[in-house]
């Protein structure tokens, strides 16, 4: 096929143009554009709202219910509950493997048989759980009251979604719309109501209502009742009772009406103004930048046109990070391949390395053509893989051109160049990309979450790889057999002479210098030898005794700082309102202060703050506030973020009261770096054990930000029946419905108004909601008719109620998490002595179990998978040499490059100032399949001069001489075209610049190394063997007979 395609040049344009033109069509017509992968999270969730309900009431009457339930469903990995006040939501973690449809199915079936939930609660909603992130957020502000900025909110969320492309916006930071109608218990009793009696008129008057149709001669009439209530004025006129004189008393005579929002307290502030958020997202196939774009045109073409008062403005647009990523690539291709056309034209010639550097397009555009079939979209993931890829593209090219381009400089005729020096090396080429492919192939089964966002890594990789082999043997060829080719220094212009003299000039260099090293390597291989282990075993002691630090997930600064705080529970809205105004003030302050006199502009864009709800669900006690700042690449002023943490800190200051105070301004952190789980059934014992494993991470050096998942909850009221109220008939479930109805309210409908779902909730006054005092004098009817204070009925007695409850397995657990400076500390050393410290503590805690969660557990999980990786990589390697050299042993010759790869790789991150982390880890993987093609070349090349009977030392040396050109051109290109990933400064390349630093530093390091190690390995293996093994039992290993008759063998 190589002949055939080099001899008809049409068929091999075509191809290429196929490929070229495949690619092109995809990018602009089949790929989705976004941010991040989309990821499929494998859990189910049910959630049952029970308005009202404390925590423990909702553990006991829905959670463990619908987890008895499900519990023993196959294919649940893991169940985990969390009941809070006014709800219950259980989450079912599915195993990687089973069918998520199949199981929710079942889910559906075991929770709709339940028929023991309360009557209070309201329908399970049962669902796959999905992870949407917005791509962008119009923001609506203004000193206005609520209801006005909520009604020009709706009028632009109407007319963005008129926009072609804009499907989804939800509406965030406001309050829920809520008809409350509050009676007088003075008004009641004047007129012998009750709550459920009033609740009864307005269902019977407040309706529509179908009745049929008549079937006339004219043709079908339906016959429809309307009297729906929508407003206050029309729930105003319901009539709740006919007096006997005939009169009629209205809703408007007993209660006061209000057209209005619930009464959870909720404050959103944009830039210290009230606001509403609304954010816009990207659905299925959408481009996150058409969708962020047309936002953006839409709020600019809307500024002339807004009410006076208020203003609209962009927040968190998600787009610019995926712009600045396509930037970034479109650089880097152009530098890269620049570089590479540079390199290879001073190496060999103008017209080889332009033909060469064409397989970087090509390969590219093959990948870009399957990325739907993939299942790969443009995300700054995929694009990393192709600037990751970028050098290594090109490593078969090289190879091939430069074996074509030394049977052209022998004289030989273009067309019998290119195929037989394509031939020549097909076989070591092939399988080096294969290896390549099957080292990246291990990150497809990476485990978790950080498995699921490299996922993308190995789908644009592998294909891009394969179509560069494809490109190499089929296109180059014919490109190169049919191109006029000068062998005289003499001929052509005065670059072209230039290049000639500097290729034969490096030419002699190699045999002037590169020979007599090798030479002198081989004849003193025990000094080389000891040489090069002795710096492995430099750092392999420097990384494995903390002299390296290592960080699985290293802290990687963000362009967005956050702050979250946690009151206890039952703190009045008002203080805890109060407490976040503080902290946004503070932002403000900072924001003023650094603002650029001469632009003014601030290195702070915007201030964004929510008073009253801890990320989506409303909570009185809890806040958060963050702002976001420019790029640091951008920025006049050299300011960290983390210098603005520290000073936001300290213009704070102390807040009294506060439970938790915490601080973030980092990407990638999707775990706590100690998370410690405790499981047990004794609240007690496992609120007694937290407290004191809190005051061993409070005396470990560099942990701060220390808290729990267990709070004191607020303060209840708890009801004992007197025997008066049984022998007059009260049980415990009337009296509980009545005070529920009294003080939470009866939802008398749900109506809906245009998008809102409207709530008509029915209750006492406010006034008299406001006291114990009113609580004790709640008049509560009795059987016979009459009507009792609430005291004399029942016996109150205080407590506490949790704040929320968490069941992991049917067990409840509390989790005691901390934060750890990185860049100060070894967290591998601190977690180890934490470990220790609350093992022993647990001994005196015999009913509780403990486990390291957050980023422990993900680090455990893929450390394994790792390891296995680590395995299947090797031996796949190891036969796919052996099939090559048909040897067993040949394939460590090649294979004892890959430890001292790594170790380059270390190296590389010195060099670089980096802390080792997972993403170093993922390159030192993807390095063991890179590294190994320089070697199989180099080995090839010498069984060919064996097989020729050349002899051994004749044959190394040969070898290295001829082969140094294209194993050096290979690792250079593939350094360079990681460099503008490993120099970025950009804020998202900096979480995927160890990948980079590994893969890079490691290939050029470890080209050195080959270029002596190989070529001494192959010559003295025999030596080399029985050397190590002598190591080995001065180390105190032993080896049996088995492994002296190998030795024999070799």
């Amino acid at each position: 096929m190589i002949a055939w395609f080099a001899r008809n040049p049409v068929a091999a344009n075509m191809l290429m143009v196929v490929i070229l033109l495949a690619g092109a069509f995809t990018i602009f017509k089949r790929v989705t554009v976004e941010r991040f992968p989309s990821i499929e999270i494998n859990t189910i969730t049910v959630t049952v709202p029970f308005r009202g309900a404390s925590p423990e009431e909702a553990e006991r009457t829905i959670s463990t219910r619908v987890e008895e339930a499900v519990f023993d469903l196959e294919g649940i990995d893991k169940l985990r509950s969390v009941s809070s006040e006014g709800s219950s939501t259980v989450i079912i973690e599915i195993e990687d493997s089973y069918d998520m449809e199949l199981l929710l199915d079942k889910v559906k079936s075991r929770v709709d048989a339940l028929n023991t939930l309360p009557v209070e609660a309201e329908r399970p909603i049962i669902r796959r759980s999905e992870f949407n992130r917005e791509t962008i957020s119009v923001m609506v502000s203004g000193e206005l009251p609520e209801q006005e900025l909520r009604e020009y909110a709706d009028i632009l969320q109407e007319e963005m979604l008129t926009i072609e492309g804009i499907t989804q916006i939800e509406t965030s930071g406001v309050r829920a719309f809520e008809i409350a109608i509050e009676v007088n218990q003075d008004l009641l009793n004047e007129y012998g109501l009750t709550l459920q009696e009033i609740a009864n008129a307005i269902n019977n008057d407040s309706l529509d209502l179908s009745a049929g149709q008549v079937r006339s001669d004219k043709g079908d009439i339906l016959l429809r009742l309307k009297g729906q209530s929508y407003t206050q004025r029309e729930f105003l006129e319901i009539p709740i009772l006919t007096q006997a004189d005939g009169t009629r008393i209205l809703l408007k005579d007993i209660a006061r009406i209000k057209d209005g929002f619930e009464e959870q307290g909720l404050n959103t502030r944009f830039d210290g103004r009230p606001a509403i958020e609304l954010e816009i997202f990207r659905v299925g196939d959408q481009s996150e930048i058409q969708v962020a774009q047309k936002i953006k045109d839409f709020v600019t073409a809307k500024q002339g046109k807004i009410p006076a008062g208020l203003e609209v403005g962009i927040w968190r647009d998600q787009s610019k990070g995926l712009k600045a990523r396509l930037s970034t690539l479109n650089y880097s291709l152009l530098q890269g391949g620049i570089l590479v056309i540079i390199l290879l034209t001073l190496f060999l010639r103008p017209t080889i390395a332009l033909w060469v550097s064409l397989g970087i397009p090509i390969a590219f555009a093959g990948g870009i053509a399957l990325m739907p079939e993939m299942g790969a979209t443009v995300n700054l993931i995929s694009l990393f893989a192709f600037i990751l890829v970028l050098g290594i593209v090109v490593d078969d090219a090289i190879v091939t051109g430069e074996n074509i381009y030394n049977h052209l400089s022998r004289g030989s005729p273009p067309l019998e160049a290119a195929i037989n020096g394509t031939k020549e090396v097909a076989v070591p080429v092939t399988f080096g990309i294969i290896t390549t492919m099957i080292a990246f192939v291990p990150i497809l089964f990476l485990p978790g979450g950080w498995g699921k966002w490299y996922f993308q890594l190995p789908l644009i990789v592998i294909p891009v790889l394969f179509f560069s082999l494809v490109e190499s043997k089929l296109i180059l060829p014919a490109h190169l057999g049919h191109m006029k080719f000068k062998k005289k220094q003499e001929e052509g212009n005065a670059f072209q002479r230039f290049q000639q003299k500097f290729a034969n000039g490096f030419e002699a260099g190699i045999v002037k210098f590169y020979k007599p090293v090798l030479n002198f390597a081989i004849s003193h291989w025990a000094i080389t030898v000891t040489f090069f282990i002795g710096l492995l075993y430099i750092i392999y002691f420097a990384v494995s005794l903390g002299h390296t630090k290592f960080s699985s997930f290293p802290r990687i600064p963000s362009e967005t700082a956050r702050n979250s705080l946690s009151m206890p529970a039952g703190t009045p809205f008002e203080v805890t309102d109060d407490y976040i105004q503080r902290i946004t003030n503070a932002a403000i302050e900072l924001k003023e202060k650094y603002r650029d006199t001469e632009t003014g502009e601030s290195v702070i864009t915007h201030v964004f703050s929510v008073s009253g709800a801890g990320g989506r669900s409303a909570s009185p006690n809890r806040g958060r506030v963050m702002f976001e700042t420019i790029p640091p690449e951008e920025r006049a002023n050299d300011v960290s973020i983390g210098q603005l943490v520290r000073e936001w800190r300290q213009l704070i200051g102390p807040l009294p009261g506060a439970e938790t105070l915490n601080f973030r301004a980092e990407i990638g952190r999707s775990r706590d770096p100690i998370d410690i789980q405790l499981s047990g059934a004794d609240t007690i014992q496992l609120n007694q054990a937290a407290e004191q494993i809190k005051t061993i991470l409070t005396n470990a050096e560099g942990v701060f930000d220390i808290a729990d998942s267990f709070s004191k909850g607020k303060q209840e009221i708890q009801f004992d029946l007197k025997p008066q109220a049984e022998a007059l008939g009260v049980n415990l479930s009337s009296l509980a419905r009545q005070v529920r109805s009294a003080f939470f309210g009866v939802e008398v409908q749900r109506i809906q108004r245009g998008r809102d779902d409207v709530r008509v909730m029915l209750r006492l006054s406010e006034e008299e909601r406001s006291s114990l005092d009113e609580l004790k004098n709640l008049l509560v009817q009795v059987p016979n008719g009459g009507k009792l204070p609430l005291h004399q009925l029942a016996d109150l007695s205080y407590g506490n109620s949790p704040s929320s409850i968490t069941r992991i397995d049917r067990r409840r657990t509390i989790n005691i998490t901390a934060d750890v400076d990185k860049a100060n500390s070894n967290i591998l050393t601190i977690r180890e002595g934490i470990n220790n410290d609350v093992a022993q503590l647990l001994e005196n805690f015999p009913g509780i179990g403990y486990s390291l969660e957050g980023e422990a557990r993900e680090e455990s999980e893929l450390f394994s998978s790792i390891y296995v990786s680590i395995l299947f990589v090797m031996l796949a390697i190891y036969v796919l040499l052996a099939i090559v050299f048909k040897s067993y042993h040949k394939p460590f010759i090649v294979m004892a490059v890959i430890p001292l790869g790594a170790v380059m790789a270390v190296l590389g991150h010195w060099l670089m100032g980096l802390t080792l982390s997972m993403m170093s880890i993922l390159g030192m993987l993807a390095l063991t399949g890179v590294v190994v093609n320089d070697s199989l070349v180099l080995v090839d090349y010498i069984n060919k001069q064996r097989e020729k009977g050349i002899a051994r030392k004749e044959a190394v040396l040969n070898a290295g001489i001829r082969r140094l050109r294209p194993i050096m051109l290979t690792s250079l290109t593939t350094f360079v075209g990681l460099i503008p990933i490993i120099f970025d400064k950009s804020t998202q390349a900096q979480f995927l610049i160890p990948m980079g630093v590994s893969l890079g530093f490691g290939i050029l390091f470890a080209t050195a190394i080959t270029l002596i190690l190989v070529p001494l390995f192959y010559y003295r293996v025999k030596a080399l063997v029985v050397f190590m093994l002598s190591f080995a039992a001065l180390l105190g290993y032993q080896y049996q007979d088995w492994i002296l008759e190998l030795i024999a063998r070799v």
